[in-house]
């Protein structure tokens, strides 16, 4: 994960309501300079592996590895492979301009989420779930069930989501109650997932930097993340950002035919230890459009 979470509903749906497209064609800009054209069916584990993975190309690993400079989602594998081929044949100017526009249309703005952010929130939950041990659950929700959740989240702490030029969803972030018991009252747990081709985007930072700014405004003393283990990138994330690793649960959830640990990571927000105040439900407009506005200028 980069985050957990527990709050989503575990109604079933299918797997085409659910997923985006399997496939993609895309192009990495190395550190060289260069372009290199792949197709995959996961593109976040595939440009894990073009970064030092076990299972990166021959030519990333030899041209320093990459970031992502194009990607196209398909609804096949052949297809996916045709667009490659299509990549590989293109010469360097046509292929800079295609990096260049995709850059263009993948710029990110943050903003609040709304209702009308649910479809497109769900479809990207839903491809968690179905691919990835960032969540534990098994099932996908309903649209109206996340339409649900991003609005019983603002009763409480924000929930943002990152846009595309174009109008894709990158990423969203959120907070939920650590425990519903009083003495819980200044805790919450942390959520945040990126879009597959907004991985190494600095997406998530940007999301998460917020999200922890308004947090802390409103006068919650801890942010709590749950991180299912392995993960290295989340606890590397999560680390980055200042939070400790602070427990572990061993094989406490079972998940594609393997247990999983789950390890809590914990940020102070407050470092006072006297009585806290109530805690301020609702998000102050100025810090939260001001934390918006810093991570739009990043």
């Amino acid at each position: 994960m980069i985050s957990g979470e527990k709050r989503l509903g575990v109604a079933p749906s299918t797997v085409d309501d659910c997923l985006p497209a399997p496939a993609w064609a895309y192009m990495l800009r190395c550190a060289d300079g260069s372009l290199y054209s792949g197709w995959t069916s996961d593109l976040a584990r595939r440009l894990k592996a073009h970064n030092g993975g076990a299972h990166g190309a021959r030519y990333t690993r030899s041209h320093g590895g990459g970031t992502l400079a194009y990607a196209q989602r398909f609804d096949t594998k052949s297809q996916a492979m045709h667009r490659e081929a299509e990549l590989k044949r293109l010469p360097k100017a046509e292929k800079e301009a295609l990096a260049a526009r995709w850059l263009a249309g993948s710029r990110v703005t943050l903003r609040p989420a709304g209702p009308d952010d649910a479809p497109a929130v769900n479809r990207l939950y839903c491809w968690y779930v179905q691919h990835s041990t960032a969540t534990f659950q098994y099932g996908c929700p309903t649209v109206e069930e996340t339409r649900a959740d991003i609005c019983s989240v603002w009763q409480h702490a924000p929930y943002l989501v990152a846009e595309s030029a174009d109008g894709r969803l990158m990423g969203y972030a959120c907070a939920h109650p650590w425990h519903t018991r009083e003495a819980f009252a200044w805790d919450v747990e942390t959520t945040v997932y990126c879009s597959p081709d907004a991985v190494a985007q600095g997406v998530g930072r940007r999301l998460y930097t917020a999200l922890l700014t308004v947090l802390k405004a409103q006068g919650y003393y801890n942010a709590i993340a749950l991180v299912a283990r392995p993960n290295p990138a989340s606890a590397a994330f999560h680390r980055a950002l200042g939070f400790a690793r602070v427990g572990c649960e061993p094989r406490t959830g079972y998940k594609f035919g393997r247990w999983l640990d789950l390890d809590t990571w914990v940020l102070p927000l407050c470092p006072k230890t006297d009585a806290p105040a109530p805690v301020v439900l609702t998000p102050p407009a100025e810090v939260l459009a001001d934390a918006l506005h810093q991570a739009n200028r990043d």
